[in-house]
């Protein structure tokens, strides 16, 4: 199946899109973020293209050249989005790094791409790249967003290096860009090994943002709240989105907790986000009204019921009867409006990507007027692809194929798909590209079905990534192998899929135990190894030792002890020793639900 596409062309590459836009709507109002003091300050279109202008120049003054690889290393917040257009104005190639990954996490993302320069966002920042650099032989610059170090040139000095320089030569610089030249180096997991470079061209994404453009999620002058890491795809596409079409981005405080108050002051009408954020709030709204007890919390659940029994009439087409009607109109004031005030009051549309979202939370969600719409995508497709939208919902879907976008269904059920925003291939691993890109149709790894009405179902992955509730991507095999290395432990199962955060499931190994007892002077006995304080006590001091090595998202957060090791006979291993992991998740399903009651 496909659907025609028509680009708008009102930008070549992602280095011109800020001066056009800036060209269209300068006095418009571009970023929203916090200041030190505490208020709402706004820039416009005109301020953010003089400033890119500035650091353009400056970068191109420190040498910065086409073709150079440039990471910037920081949470969301309006500089990374400056330097970001500033670096692919110069005509290099952004490698962004999520603010949570270790100074080793760091230190590859940065000698395999060669980075020449890294942008980082202040003290701590900086720290990790200073604790790597002696092993990073490409890296000649490191800038910082705030502060000042003797290893850093500041942001201020950058900007001046950049006065050097005149509006023509900016002009000339962007223009130098063509759209196959690479505008990101975004660094993915697999399912073994290290990260694999998804190389993304200013093509792509312009093809990418000329899709998401003909599906009525972000509007001209609307706002759009941002608090996802700016080193993901999603995050990406919407900073460029907004850009593009003329609308705001509101900056978080970068502070979780502040999320929802940020929400209710900036009242955004779009809204992008992780199932995490709406799985919170939808919590939240629930046991609020069961603490309130009695009548309130009655009233609540009568009005949720109401809500999806509306819905469920205007689905079919129909128009809901008086009484049902009265009866929501009801439940909208005294329920309803106040789950809306939570995201401003003011949402037009709320998109949950990253990471699948339960039917039931969207269903919820659609009883109470939040209008929340769950897409797919990938790094592997410039971030999207097919989506959910206003007028063509299907809960437990994710949507149909945006324009220009073709699927189909492989023999053993992958996905495939095709289009302009599929990415050029993994940085120095043609090998990979060739397996994932075959005649122009990329290979998905994600299982799925397709209707009739052209809505699509992901029934599971092919590859044994874990995604979190809060969408980051995480290989279990490379943590469950730093866990194995301990001489008690036989195997290690970690669990995190649509979760809040990763568990393990440890066996012990009876060998290790045996030397273990012999030097504590313990009974070897195996049970009274199993629920020894000083054998869990001795695991998990290993295991916070491993912690430091991974992103905060990428540490295991409890851990159980099985009472028996996995193996062939329990139907745990295939015959080569690989675990089943439904298998295990299966069978353990009791002990998995109390690590995360617990």
């Amino acid at each position: 199946m496909s659907s025609t596409y028509q680009p708008t062309n009102r930008s070549r590459t992602l280095a011109d899109l800020l001066p056009n836009s800036a060209a269209s709507h300068g006095s418009d109002g571009a970023f929203l973020y916090k200041s030190d003091a505490g208020v709402w300050e706004e820039s416009t279109f005109d301020q953010v293209a003089a400033e890119v202008q500035l650091l353009t120049l400056g970068l191109k003054e420190l040498g910065i050249q086409r073709g150079d690889k440039v990471a910037i290393l920081g949470n969301t917040r309006p500089e990374w989005t400056l330097f970001d257009f500033a670096a692919m104005s110069a005509g290099a190639t952004v490698v962004p790094i999520y603010q949570t990954n270790s100074p080793a996490e760091c230190q590859y993302v940065l000698e395999h791409s060669e980075a020449r320069a890294v942008i980082v966002e202040n003290d701590e920042q900086l720290a990790k790249i200073l604790e790597v650099k002696g092993s990073l032989p490409a890296l000649e610059h490191i800038v910082i967003m705030f502060g000042e170090a003797e290893e850093a040139l500041a942001m201020d000095e950058l900007r001046t290096m950049g006065k050097s320089g005149s509006a023509a030569d900016y002009k000339a610089s962007y223009e130098a860009v063509e759209p196959g030249d690479l505008c990101k180096i975004v660094y993915t997991s697999g399912t073994t090994g290290p990260p694999k470079g998804c190389m993304i061209s200013h093509g792509n994404y312009r093809a990418m943002l000329d899709m998401a453009d003909t599906v009525n999620i972000i509007q001209e002058g609307e706002t759009s709240y941002l608090f996802l890491p700016l080193a993901h795809v999603f995050a990406l596409l919407i900073q460029y989105g907004m850009i593009d079409i003329g609308g705001r981005i509101a900056f978080w405080e970068r502070d979780q907790l502040k999320i929802v108050p940020n929400l209710a002051e900036v009242k955004p009408e779009s809204f992008p986000s992780v199932p995490r954020i709406f799985e919170k709030v939808h919590d939240t709204a629930i046991a609020s009204a069961e603490a309130e007890g009695g009548l309130k919390a009655a009233i609540f659940r009568w009005a949720i019921r109401v809500g999806k029994r509306y819905r469920k009439v205007e689905e079919q087409g129909k128009k809901p009867g008086l009484l049902l009607t009265r009866q929501f109109n009801f439940a909208d004031k005294a329920v309803f409006s106040k789950i809306r005030a939570v995201f401003g009051g003011n949402l037009r549309v709320a998109i949950s990507g990253a990471a699948p979202i339960d039917p039931e939370i969207l269903r919820f969600y659609q009883a109470v007027g939040v209008p929340l719409f769950e897409a797919w995508g990938m790094t592997e497709t410039s971030t999207g692809g097919i989506t959910n939208m206003p007028g063509a919902n299907r809960i437990g879907t994710v949507g149909r194929p945006v324009n220009g976008v073709e699927l189909k269904i492989a023999e053993d059920g992958e996905l495939m798909l095709k289009g302009p925003n599929v990415f050029v291939g993994y940085y120095k691993n043609q090998e990979t590209t060739d397996k994932t890109i075959v005649d122009g149709w990329l290979h998905t790894g994600d299982i799925a079905t397709i209707d009739d009405d052209g809505y699509v179902s992901i029934v599971g992955r092919k590859k044994e990534i874990i995604i979190t509730a809060g969408g980051k991507n995480i290989t279990p095999v490379n943590i469950e192998q730093e866990v194995k290395r301990h001489p008690l432990v036989s195997q290690c199962v970690v669990i995190g899929d649509r979760r809040p955060y990763l568990i393990a499931l440890v066996t012990l190994d009876q060998e290790g135990l045996t030397r273990f007892a012999a030097e504590q002077g313990m009974l070897d006995e195996p049970a009274a190894m199993i629920n020894s304080p000083l054998v869990r006590e001795t695991i998990e001091q290993h295991i916070e030792e491993i912690n430091k090595n991974f992103a905060r998202v990428e540490q295991i957060k409890r851990f159980q002890i099985l009472p028996v090791d996995l193996s062939q006979e329990g139907g745990e291993l295939t015959p080569t020793l690989k675990i089943k992991r439904p298998v295990v998740a299966t069978k353990y399903e009791k002990e998995i639900e109390e690590l995360y009651a617990s």
